[in-house]
């Protein structure tokens, strides 16, 4: 390499050192040794490799990337200044970590456009870019032709230690490499050091083996400090293997630069110092005033946004060309990119009348979905190893494998946490597709985080959870959900929905499909033990949260309130109580979310003030339902852990039945 460009490039890359370095320092908070070391791999990745437009960040064959070590959210913010983001000028850096900015502690997609993903948690990161290189590799098999290809695109990432500490990225990179994603390349900043001090003390197995196991091409940069063509060749490599993931080791300090700090514990996070800062500009032979970056770099990083303009109108071009060629296939996948929904699309959804057989509401589930499948091609998704439990299969469709990633079917394994995450990214990728996840309600304390994470980061992924309660019978307390809704009722953003009946599963799933198009996650909680249809339930009223199912004349005595296999017992106890002269009202309550979302006219309506007496009614913890019957009501709930005996059993011990719900609510009637 000429001298002059090797001076550029060490220019470079130490503006991306300096503006971490000088972010942390200001905001008193952060992470700055993981920029510092990992700044050689980043700039030649963005520098020479990736394709993006900096004035269209969501451009949609743009490159995708990923800084799954999220705590070094600086790096990822000097790379959007540097090449050109309008979302993150110099002032946002100086505002980094502060009330409002643009420059979060950790990258927030919602925040900050050219971030893709929110990366929080160690792990996550790398497990949603499998889910992106998923999305990628559907698209590209569902809408390329031999002649004409218009999805063409790869996911980079950037983790760390703790990335590869974190079970999600096991479990993310084993399905990775199961399924050949040759688009998608992780960058491993191999520094050794984590919170504890040095990764020995917890970390020492070896890495590369380890994704050499899960089917990854795996490769080593030894000096990731300063060998830049060593980096520009793996990644050459990887991109050269077409029918495997590429892990590259590189092998950096962190924290380079500083005298005292780099390969230590203590630049990992936490900002330099004074002193160390000024002892670091003379090491790198800084000479600029924090904040200042010459204008050579910018010069020269700048070249982005031309490149981006150009490389999008490339990109329309072959669009154009793919329209006129293929006008059936482009008018869907404009369709896909629009996030519109087809009209009537909702039509599919079945409804019922009471007296029909009754069946478990997974079954209805199933219906839902496979009828959606046929006017929605964007629905993708599949179960943990439950399918079959689930009912999640789209029939006739054919499974998302390695070689067929056209079919919608997605078997995760038993992977229920990387699930979660994988279907977060096929969500933000951007493209359309409406991702699904399924397993038994019990277990999505395994994937709490990226449900969590849907929530928070505007994710429209549809969660598809079986065997809602103590009616899922002999497999016992372990697999029996008690607390579990209260808890996915207390995430933000988050709609949870447990239907009582037919009806209501087709309302979820309006729900749910509606939601996603509007990015916004959607819970769905289904028994195992078959209830009836009822009369008056209806696919609309899903939508208000809750509504009156049966009501009376006048004012009642009582209100009974249930959701989901309990309302039968409410209806039923209802009519029991009314033929004794009482006057009863019964509430059907499939979302507290979506109840809550009303105005306070129609929550007024359902469950007037004036009436005192109410109880509630559901097969889960009382948590959370004492604001709905108040100082005045009870629960018929469950605040113990369940027992292995049939599901009927079950439920009629923990006193699930109209005897007992006709008991409270005499009992609270006095």
């Amino acid at each position: 390499m000429a001298v002059a460009t090797q001076s550029l490039e060490e220019l470079c890359i130490n503006s991306i050192r300096f503006l971490a370095i000088d972010a942390v320092e200001k905001a008193k908070s952060g992470h700055p040794g993981l920029p510092m070391g990992a700044a050689p791999m980043a700039f030649v990745l963005w520098d020479q490799f990736m394709r993006f437009n900096p004035k269209n960040p969501s451009w949609f064959n743009r490159d995708r990337f990923v800084l799954s070590a999220g705590h070094g959210s600086m790096l990822q913010y000097a790379l959007l200044y540097l090449t050109g983001y309008d979302s993150v000028t110099i002032e946002d850096i100086k505002q980094f970590r502060q009330w409002g900015s643009k420059t979060p502690g950790h990258p927030e997609n919602f925040e900050t456009p050219g971030v893709e993903v929110t990366t929080g948690p160690l792990g996550q990161g790398i497990a949603n870019a499998v889910g992106l290189a998923m999305a990628e590799a559907h698209l590209a098999a569902r809408f390329n032709k031999p002649d004409a290809k218009i999805v063409d695109h790869y996911t980079y990432v950037i983790l760390g230690d703790g990335c590869n500490m974190e079970g999600v990225s096991g479990e993310a990179a084993s399905f990775a490499g199961h399924l050949g994603l040759g688009k998608l390349i992780a960058l491993y900043d191999d520094n050794h050091i984590s919170i504890d001090g040095s990764t020995d003390v917890a970390f020492t197995e070896d890495v590369s083996k380890r994704f050499e196991a899960y089917g990854w091409h795996v490769l080593h940069v030894e000096n990731g400090n300063t060998d830049l063509e060593a980096i520009a060749k793996a990644i050459e490599a990887a991109k050269a293997v077409t029918d495997k993931p590429t892990m590259i080791k590189v092998t950096t300090t962190i924290g380079y630069g500083s005298p005292n700090k780099a390969n230590t514990a203590g630049v990992h996070g936490a900002a330099l110092g004074p002193e160390e800062v000024a002892l670091t500009r003379k090491e790198l032979k800084w000479e600029h005033e924090p904040f200042v970056i010459p204008q050579d770099v910018l010069d020269h990083t700048l070249k982005a946004v031309e490149r981006g303009a150009n490389y999008e109108v490339e990109w329309n071009k072959a669009v154009a060309e793919y329209k006129a060629k293929y006008p059936q296939e482009a008018a869907e996948f404009e369709r896909y990119l629009s996030g519109k929904l087809p009209e009537d699309w909702d039509q599919v959804l079945p409804t019922y009348t009471a007296g029909d057989k009754g069946l478990p509401t997974r079954k209805h589930s199933e219906t839902c979905l496979n009828k959606l499948a046929t006017v929605l091609p964007e629905l993708i998704g599949g179960s943990a190893d439950l399918t079959h439990s689930n009912l999640t299969e789209l029939k006739g469709k054919g499974d998302f494998q390695k070689g067929q990633y056209q079919n919608p079917n997605i078997h995760f394994g038993v992977r229920e946490h990387a699930m979660g995450a994988i279907c977060n990214g096929i969500g933000l990728h951007g493209s359309g597709l409406i991702s699904y996840g399924a397993t038994f309600l019990i277990f999505t304390d395994y994937m709490r985080a990226a449900i969590r994470l849907s929530a928070l980061s505007q994710v429209g992924a549809i969660w598809v959870m079986t065997h809602d309660s103590i009616g899922q019978g002999e497999d016992g307390p372990t697999h029996q959900p008690i607390e579990t809704l209260a808890s996915l009722r207390a995430i933000p953003n988050l709609t949870v929905i447990r239907p009582a009946d037919g009806n209501e599963c087709s309302g979820a799933y309006k729900v749910a499909i509606t939601k996603a198009k509007q990015n916004a996650p959607t819970l769905l909680a289904f028994t195992r033990q078959a209830v009836p249809n009822l009369a008056g339930t209806s696919v609309e009223n899903v939508a208000k949260g809750a509504y009156t199912l049966v009501d009376c004349q006048g004012t009642p005595d009582i209100i009974l309130i249930g959701t989901g296999s309990e309302v039968s017992l409410c209806v039923t106890a209802g009519e029991k109580l009314t033929a004794e002269g009482k006057k009863v009202r019964v509430v059907s309550m499939p979302s507290t979310d979506l109840f809550e979302a009303q105005d306070a006219a129609y929550k007024e309506s359902v469950l007037p003030k004036a009436v005192t007496k109410r109880l509630a009614v559901e097969a889960a913890c009382s948590f959370g339902w004492h604001k709905y019957v108040g100082i005045e009501g009870d629960t018929v709930s469950i605040d113990r852990f369940g027992a292995s005996a049939p599901g009927g059993v079950c439920m009629e011990k923990f006193g699930f039945s109209v005897d007992n719900v006709l008991a409270k609510a005499k009992a609270l009637l006095g």
